[in-house]
Protein backbone atom coordinates (compact mmCIF):
# COMPACT_ATOMS: atom_id res chain seq x y z
CA UNK A 1 0.00 0.00 0.00
CA UNK A 2 1.83 3.83 -0.87
CA UNK A 3 -0.68 6.66 0.34
CA UNK A 4 -0.21 9.99 0.14
CA UNK A 5 0.57 12.14 3.20
CA UNK A 6 -3.14 13.96 3.10
CA UNK A 7 -4.34 10.30 3.44
CA UNK A 8 -2.14 9.17 6.07
CA UNK A 9 -3.53 12.06 7.87
CA UNK A 10 -6.80 11.24 7.55
CA UNK A 11 -6.33 7.81 8.66
CA UNK A 12 -4.39 8.82 11.78
CA UNK A 13 -6.28 11.82 12.49
CA UNK A 14 -3.16 13.56 12.50
CA UNK A 15 -2.50 16.87 11.15
CA UNK A 16 0.22 16.55 7.82
CA UNK A 17 2.07 19.45 9.92
CA UNK A 18 2.65 16.76 12.48
CA UNK A 19 3.94 14.19 10.68
CA UNK A 20 6.10 16.44 8.93
CA UNK A 21 7.65 17.39 12.10
CA UNK A 22 7.54 13.72 13.04
CA UNK A 23 9.88 13.12 10.00
CA UNK A 24 12.05 15.87 10.83
CA UNK A 25 12.78 14.60 13.93
CA UNK A 26 13.87 11.24 13.27
CA UNK A 27 10.08 9.21 14.72
CA UNK A 28 9.07 8.75 11.32
CA UNK A 29 11.16 7.44 8.38
CA UNK A 30 11.44 9.18 5.52
CA UNK A 31 8.72 8.04 2.60
CA UNK A 32 9.48 6.90 -0.41
CA UNK A 33 8.84 9.63 -3.22
CA UNK A 34 6.76 9.43 -6.19
CA UNK A 35 8.39 10.61 -9.48
CA UNK A 36 5.95 13.92 -8.81
CA UNK A 37 8.15 14.25 -5.63
CA UNK A 38 4.79 13.36 -3.46
CA UNK A 39 5.56 11.16 -0.01
CA UNK A 40 4.46 7.92 -0.32
CA UNK A 41 3.52 6.38 3.00
CA UNK A 42 2.91 2.27 3.31
CA UNK A 43 2.02 0.47 6.03
CA UNK A 44 4.56 0.57 8.70
CA UNK A 45 3.86 4.23 8.07
CA UNK A 46 0.42 4.27 9.34
CA UNK A 47 1.46 1.54 12.17
CA UNK A 48 4.61 3.75 13.94
CA UNK A 49 2.13 6.62 13.27
CA UNK A 50 -0.35 5.17 15.86
CA UNK A 51 2.35 4.03 18.11
CA UNK A 52 3.47 7.90 18.37
CA UNK A 53 -0.04 9.21 18.83
CA UNK A 54 -0.74 6.69 21.39
CA UNK A 55 2.58 7.37 23.14
CA UNK A 56 1.51 11.25 23.26
CA UNK A 57 -1.56 10.67 24.24
CA UNK A 58 -0.28 9.38 27.50
CA UNK A 59 2.05 12.52 27.61
CA UNK A 60 5.00 11.00 26.76
CA UNK A 61 7.49 13.57 25.78
CA UNK A 62 9.54 12.90 22.31
CA UNK A 63 13.00 12.14 23.52
CA UNK A 64 10.66 9.39 25.60
CA UNK A 65 9.03 8.09 22.55
CA UNK A 66 11.68 8.29 20.41
CA UNK A 67 13.97 6.23 23.33
CA UNK A 68 10.79 3.44 23.04
CA UNK A 69 10.95 3.72 19.17
CA UNK A 70 14.95 2.73 19.33
CA UNK A 71 14.06 0.12 21.64
CA UNK A 72 10.98 -1.27 19.79
CA UNK A 73 13.26 -1.68 16.73
CA UNK A 74 15.66 -4.15 18.52
CA UNK A 75 13.38 -6.71 19.32
CA UNK A 76 15.83 -9.12 20.46
CA UNK A 77 16.74 -6.40 23.72
CA UNK A 78 15.99 -7.18 27.13
CA UNK A 79 13.17 -4.88 27.85
CA UNK A 80 14.13 -3.34 31.19
CA UNK A 81 14.85 -0.52 29.73
CA UNK A 82 10.95 -0.10 28.28
CA UNK A 83 9.99 -0.54 31.97
CA UNK A 84 12.80 1.80 33.40
CA UNK A 85 11.62 4.61 31.20
CA UNK A 86 7.62 3.47 32.11
CA UNK A 87 8.23 3.86 35.36
CA UNK A 88 10.11 7.22 34.92
CA UNK A 89 7.36 8.67 33.05
CA UNK A 90 4.85 7.32 35.46
CA UNK A 91 6.96 9.28 38.71
CA UNK A 92 6.54 12.30 36.60
CA UNK A 93 2.95 12.17 36.23
CA UNK A 94 2.90 11.40 39.96
CA UNK A 95 4.41 14.59 40.43
CA UNK A 96 2.56 16.63 38.14
CA UNK A 97 -0.74 14.89 40.25
CA UNK A 98 0.16 16.32 43.21
CA UNK A 99 1.38 19.84 41.65
CA UNK A 100 -2.35 19.84 40.50
CA UNK A 101 -4.07 18.87 43.57
CA UNK A 102 -2.23 21.52 45.20
CA UNK A 103 -3.34 24.51 42.96
CA UNK A 104 -6.74 22.62 42.91
CA UNK A 105 -6.26 23.26 47.05
CA UNK A 106 -5.37 26.99 46.87
CA UNK A 107 -7.76 27.30 44.22
CA UNK A 108 -10.29 26.60 46.53
CA UNK A 109 -8.80 28.30 49.14
CA UNK A 110 -8.65 31.88 47.07
CA UNK A 111 -12.37 30.94 45.78
CA UNK A 112 -13.57 30.97 49.68
CA UNK A 113 -12.28 34.71 49.99
CA UNK A 114 -15.51 36.30 48.05
CA UNK A 115 -18.52 34.40 48.64
CA UNK A 116 -21.34 37.09 47.52
CA UNK A 117 -22.03 40.17 45.56
CA UNK A 118 -20.21 42.91 46.42
CA UNK A 119 -18.17 45.68 44.59
CA UNK A 120 -15.00 44.99 43.00
CA UNK A 121 -12.77 46.93 44.82
CA UNK A 122 -14.16 44.73 47.71
CA UNK A 123 -13.78 41.19 46.30
CA UNK A 124 -11.59 38.86 48.48
CA UNK A 125 -10.21 37.19 44.90
CA UNK A 126 -8.88 39.67 43.71
CA UNK A 127 -7.35 41.09 46.92
CA UNK A 128 -6.06 37.41 47.50
CA UNK A 129 -4.18 37.28 44.23
CA UNK A 130 -2.52 41.32 45.08
CA UNK A 131 -1.59 40.48 48.50
CA UNK A 132 -0.79 36.94 48.18
CA UNK A 133 2.75 36.44 49.69
CA UNK A 134 3.03 32.29 48.99
CA UNK A 135 4.56 32.34 45.27
CA UNK A 136 4.59 28.79 45.70
CA UNK A 137 6.90 27.50 42.57
CA UNK A 138 4.62 26.26 39.66
CA UNK A 139 5.95 22.88 39.27
CA UNK A 140 3.63 22.16 36.62
CA UNK A 141 5.18 24.47 34.40
CA UNK A 142 8.31 25.16 36.26
CA UNK A 143 7.17 29.00 36.70
CA UNK A 144 7.23 31.29 40.03
CA UNK A 145 3.33 32.60 39.88
CA UNK A 146 3.12 36.09 39.69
Amino acid sequence: MEIRIGDLAKRSQCEVVTIRYYEKEGLLPKPARSGGNFRLYGDAHVERLQFIRHCRSLDMALNEIRALLALRDNPTQDCGDVNLLLDTHIRQVEVRVEALLQLRQYLHTLREQCSGARPVQACGILQGLVNCDCHVKNTINNQTPG
